[in-house]
């Protein structure tokens, strides 16, 4: 009996994830144009072309306005649907945003050409996904939900098949399985695809990463079992950490009953004109591999595993990366086995990180982690162990409830800023303050050729400087003599002088410090003249060094004020300035009371890992 014919689907992710994981998200809209009538020609079940990072990037790196962007593609390709990924409550960020944010963003972007919007979360609560997928269904544009695949005590088959059926619940048109890692073996993928087939109607779409080299074959298996569409990239930006080549697929299900029936020509053309693309936009990093069978043990993805490599580049502590990935399983246990998918995979890596080049496990703990503690980003699959949750927010009990409910509305308020501003042009540019605050308006404002003032304000900051009280001219010249001595072998400095006398002792293990050398006695001279401007001062005096590479923050935001100022008296663990890496802000806390002597950088500054930031007077 002559097998139905059952034509598998291919949705191209090559102008989204595709060079999300393999070009750092930096695919220009000048490479996109050119081929995108083209890339419409081929048959696709769907193009996806927005969403995840690009969002972000395009705004802070590429000077490019997303809504444009989208714009502009949507005029080439008019045939095929256009897709995009959709983080639920996080829309395109990294945390949750109020439900008015939400409604927006999904209004404009169906407006904008959106017609498939794939929504996730990251640890699976599916309460973080029932408002986008409400909103999605009231704009008439297909909702696809998903379940985000990985490998832990508590991730079973079961498991899996209720979250899908809470979705179907809640409305959904189609169910994706999201393999971030790459770790979904051939069988289990035949597995639960043949019980999500079992248990749902919806049509079925799956999506793997080729890390560990097992998606070909994966995705064959879940042919089998019954799913209808996959995830396939141009062959230019297919395979190590992205999804398989589109060439290959055609290839593979040619003659069978499962021909997808697009046309072949076209795609060698596209795959033709990536390759030129590729040579000035791929990293082409060294450290990049066709295959990491690790990926099977340790299940970080590919592109958390290249962030990794990258923190650990700025830390000085590459040696320090196989340390980091036996903690990482154990971080993630500890904090009930999340999915290391965005948001939660800068949340476990990061904290990671921090435990190995600290020394001392939950030392450094970031916001972003102490809120996942909290409960601010969902319901963790497992419960979060008693005493690292202890550890991190102490006594304070989690939140019960969906995160965004605690959550005001945002949308007339940034309205109303953003007029005040003078920088607003069209309605799409609130949603994008509202998502992203200060790259928003850094962005406006070259788009519009307003200076930036940060020059002026810089200005003004030194200027308040000059008209400093005494309390803080009195401390300058120490200041210098501070960095001159932690620059330095010197183990210890002190200059006494009719009753005025200061002591600095250096930490042997600052990073200057040189610690096979047996420190001499050595004189700083300072002029007399400059003598009479210390006043009878005995203390102890230390700095506060930055413990990672990242940008300095002296605030919370552009409209806050700073957290100290020089001269003030700091409380322990009062929060003293913030330094954000990999899109995790890390606060930098007092570990004693102390007076404020001097801050050696400025807001916004680049920061490297060891550096003095701080100057401070134990008390």
């Amino acid at each position: 009996m002559e097998k139905v014919k059952r034509p598998i689907r291919i949705t191209d992710t090559t102008l989204r994830d595709a060079h999300q994981s393999l070009w750092a998200t930096r695919m220009h809209i000048e490479d996109i144009l050119p081929i995108a009538e083209k890339i419409d020609e081929v048959g696709y079940n769907s193009i996806e072309v927005w969403g995840g990072a690009t969002f972000d990037v395009a705004l802070r790196y590429l000077n490019e306005d997303p809504w444009e962007r989208l714009s502009k593609i949507k005029e080439k390709i008019k045939k095929t649907p256009l897709q995009m990924l959709l983080r639920g409550q996080n829309i395109v960020g990294y945390k949750n945003y109020p439900d008015d944010l939400l409604e927006a963003f999904i209004g404009k972007a169906v407006q904008g050409g959106i017609n498939i919007f794939r929504v996730f979360d990251a640890l699976n609560d599916v309460r973080n996904i029932e408002k986008a997928i409400k909103f999605i269904k009231r704009e008439g544009a297909h909702a696809q939900g998903t379940v985000c695949y990985t490998r832990s005590p508590v991730h079973t088959i079961d498991m899996y098949i209720e979250c899908a059926k809470r979705q179907v619940d809640m409305g959904i048109d189609s169910l994706n399985t999201k393999d971030m890692a790459g770790i979904l073996t051939p069988y289990v993928a035949y597995e639960l695809v043949s019980a999500l087939k079992s248990e749902l109607k919806v049509p079925l779409q799956i999506h793997c990463h080729s890390s560990s080299g097992m998606a070909v074959a994966t995705y064959l298996k879940a042919i089998e079992a019954g799913v209808d569409v996959i995830d396939c990239a141009a062959a230019p930006l297919a395979l190590h950490t992205s999804q398989p080549p589109v060439e290959t697929f055609i290839a593979i299900l040619r003659n069978t009953e499962y021909a997808t029936g697009l046309k072949m020509e076209a795609v060698h053309l596209i795959s033709e004109y990536f390759e030129k693309v590729a040579a000035k936009r791929s990293p082409r990093r060294k450290w990049q591999t066709l295959i990491d069978v690790s990926v099977i043990e340790h299940q970080i993805p590919g592109g958390m595993a290249s962030n990794l490599i990258v923190q650990l580049e700025q830390q000085n502590a590459l040696d320090k990366f196989e340390n980091v990935l036996l903690e990482i399983p154990r971080v993630r246990e500890e904090l009930g086995w999340p999915p290391l998918v965005t948001p939660t995979s800068q949340i476990v890596g990061t904290q990671a990180v921090m435990n190995i080049i600290t020394g001392k496990r939950y030392k450094v703990v970031p916001n972003e982690v102490k809120n996942y503690v909290r409960g601010y980003y969902g319901r963790s699959p497992a419960p979060i162990k008693d005493e690292i949750r202890k550890m991190i927010i102490g006594d304070e009990e989690p939140i019960k409830c969906r995160p965004a409910d605690l959550l005001e509305p945002v949308m007339d308020k940034a309205r109303r800023e953003l007029k005040e501003s003078g920088l607003m042009k069209k309605d799409e540019d609130v949603i994008t303050y509202a998502l992203f605050p200060e790259v928003s308006l850094e962005f406006f404002r070259k788009r519009d050729r307003i200076k930036t003032g940060v020059r002026r304000q810089k200005a003004e900051d030194r200027g308040q400087g000059l008209e400093a009280d005494s309390s803080e001219d009195k401390y300058r010249e120490l200041s210098s003599i501070f960095k001159i001595v932690s620059s330095s072998s010197i183990s210890e400095f002190e200059w006494e002088k009719e009753g005025r006398k200061i002591k600095i002792r250096q930490d042997p293990n600052n990073k200057n410090f040189v610690n096979n050398v047996t420190p001499k006695p050595e004189t700083i001279s300072v002029n007399k003249k400059d003598e009479k401007k210390f006043e009878k001062v005995k203390g102890d005096y230390s700095e506060i060094l930055s413990p990672m590479v990242g940008i300095f923050s002296m605030k919370l935001s552009a409209e806050t004020t700073p957290f100290v100022e020089k001269g003030v008296t700091v409380e322990k663990n009062q929060t003293i300035g913030i330094i954000e890496a990999m899109k995790i802000k890390n606060e930098i806390k007092a570990d004693k009371k102390c007076r404020m002597i001097d801050i050696f950088v400025n807001d916004k500054e680049p920061v490297e890992y060891g550096q003095p930031l701080f100057l401070v007077e134990s008390l």
